[in-house]
């Protein structure tokens, strides 16, 4: 019952974060939308054994969490808990590519291990930006600006609603697990059986539940369009913005900067 609550809370969370009145927040989402997609194709297009050339992207953001008063520790919590999938996924990396690709003193690091750390480096990075993104933007003002740039209107609407029936599910869930708990004792209740008949309902009540909200919202003359609070006007600001991460992200992209930060350090 606390993880669900605590869940529901986090979430919340996010969505309070949005709501910050920062240069950042005020930014039109469809430039923070497209700088964060180009951000996401740029570490993404580096070769696996591109380690050092995904380093100066830790400055986008750096600029995105400390600019929008973001705390950085709860970023850090949401980000550790993708990581263990990135594990998953480049664990075996060493085993399969065992070939010496540096050499620190009598210390020869194969091409497995520099390959599964940029996995990992690279799960941070895209994560961590898109985290930085909703809590600036919001998923409304994100939703919103991804239809202006074209996306069908369907779909941006889809997407939104999926969002809101995470809050649907994690109330559900709780008040289902809070009821569980006063109901029993000890270990009773604790079952496989138990746990699977509870999915089955608690799919059942955010079923009917969402239903009935969207009964509601069709009552109150809902057409498909979501209206948001803050109002979209691409000018100056967001041009500077976009032209100038653009030129970094393909600067940091086509140009070894940690190679060359470290060979004017060693020189």
């Amino acid at each position: 019952m606390c993880s669900i609550d605590g869940t529901l809370l986090d979430f919340k969370y996010l969505d309070r974060l949005a709501d910050g009145d920062t240069a950042i927040h005020r930014l039109d989402p469809r430039a923070k939308v497209l700088v964060t997609l180009a951000f996401v194709v740029s570490v993404v297009s580096c070769g696996k054994y591109d380690l050092t050339a995904l380093f100066p992207f830790f400055l986008f953001p750096v600029f995105m969490i400390t600019l929008g008063n973001i705390p950085g520790l709860y970023l850090a919590k949401k980000i550790a808990i993708v990581i263990p999938f990135a594990v998953m996924v480049g664990m075996f990396n060493p085993l399969l590519d065992r070939q010496v690709m540096l050499q620190v003193g009598s210390l020869g690091i194969t091409g497995g291990w520099i390959s599964f750390a940029s996995i990992v480096v690279r799960a941070v990075l895209t994560v961590g930006a898109a985290l930085a993104l909703v809590a600036v933007t919001g998923f409304p003002g994100i939703c919103a600006a991804l239809e202006r740039l074209g996306m069908p209107q369907p779909f941006a609407v889809q997407l939104l609603f999926l969002y809101r029936y995470i809050f649907v599910l994690t109330e559900e869930g709780g008040q289902m697990a809070r009821a569980r708990e006063l109901r029993t004792f000890g270990a009773r209740g604790r079952g496989i059986g138990v746990y699977g008949s509870m999915i089955g309902h608690l799919l059942l009540r955010t079923w009917m539940r969402a239903e009935r909200i969207h009964m509601a919202m069709l009552g109150r003359g809902f057409s498909g369009v979501f209206h948001t609070r803050r109002q979209f006007c691409f000018g100056v600001r967001e041009t500077v913005f976009c032209l100038g991460w653009g030129l970094f992200f393909i600067t940091a992209r086509l140009v070894p900067v940690a190679h060359l930060l470290g060979t004017l350090v060693g020189f």
